[in-house]
């Protein structure tokens, strides 16, 4: 059967892919950031997952207000860097893998949860800077991926509840799965930040620690976090957060924290990360 081992949480600022991406990162504002993910780099390297499935928003990229599913999985054999306005990030194609993404898909819509199936998308920062965090820049990604887009973008986005729910149904789905393959599954985005309006620039390194220490410390209170408080506390964008908390449901009860780290700035926001290993 297939395993879900561990979780990872990541901000996905675009900024970091662009430091990437014009050799940037031994800057002196840029290194810390980087620095902060070298021991998960190494991690992964013996760890080496077969399959990521990583949880993210699209940014006006695959969706628009024309058509907004609440959670989208993709199901494609594989997924195109997304040009977001200066062309498509110079990062390898991401690689599905679409057996175990309807897997995924069936048992979860039979498990009641409604995903929108996509079978072709193209895919922007938000999943390929978390890619290009842990794994630098290789010629291909080490990994499959399985891209699992959330509407974080037009109210209403889904509870923290709900997402944390339906990382429980996408646990029993992985792990009914008959190959065997070392499973992980990543959340994306945040953390505190607001990128309009009289906030703008905002960050809550208070609310984004404590939410970091909850994770571990006090899963039920973010379960249960209304809308209005992560605007209130972390802003207009800081409800990417709930993203996390499918990542966290799926691993259930008993894990263990390897790594954090927390950091300001990096570009308009905070960078957050921290690494979660399944132990039962």
């Amino acid at each position: 059967m297939a395993r879900l081992t561990a979780g990872i949480a990541a901000s996905h600022i675009p900024a970091i892919g662009a430091a990437v991406d014009n050799g940037k990162t031994a800057e002196p504002y840029w290194a810390p950031v980087f620095a902060g993910f070298d021991w998960t780099k190494a991690w992964l390297k013996a760890e080496k997952p077969d399959v990521v499935i990583l949880v993210y928003n699209d940014h006006a990229s695959a969706f628009s207000l024309e058509m907004i599913p609440t959670f989208a999985i993709g199901c494609a054999d594989s997924f195109q860097p997304a040009d977001e306005g200066w062309g498509p990030r110079p990062v390898p194609v991401v690689e599905g893998h679409a057996d175990l993404a309807w897997h995924i898909a069936q048992s979860c819509i039979l498990d009641e949860f409604d995903l929108t199936i996509v079978n072709k998308m193209d895919v922007d920062h938000g999943l390929t800077v978390p890619l290009t965090l842990m794994f630098g820049q290789p010629a291909a990604w080490p990994c499959k991926v399985i891209p699992l887009a959330v509407n974080v973008v037009q109210y209403p986005p889904p509870t923290g509840n709900r997402c944390w729910r339906l990382g429980e149904a996408i646990a029993r789905a992985v792990e009914s799965y008959p190959e065997d393959l070392n499973v992980q599954i990543w959340g994306t985005g945040g953390m505190s930040h607001q990128l309009q309006g009289p906030r703008a620039g905002l960050i809550n390194k208070t609310f984004d620690n404590e939410f970091l220490d909850d994770l571990t410390a006090d899963p039920e209170r973010l379960r249960t976090m209304q809308h209005i408080e992560y605007l209130r506390e972390a802003g207009s964008e800081g409800i990417e957060l709930v993203m996390w908390l499918i990542m966290r449901g799926a691993l259930g009860a008993d894990i263990r924290e390897l790594h954090r780290f927390y950091r300001v700035p990096a570009s308009n926001t905070a960078v957050g990360h921290m690494v979660l290993e399944k132990t039962s």
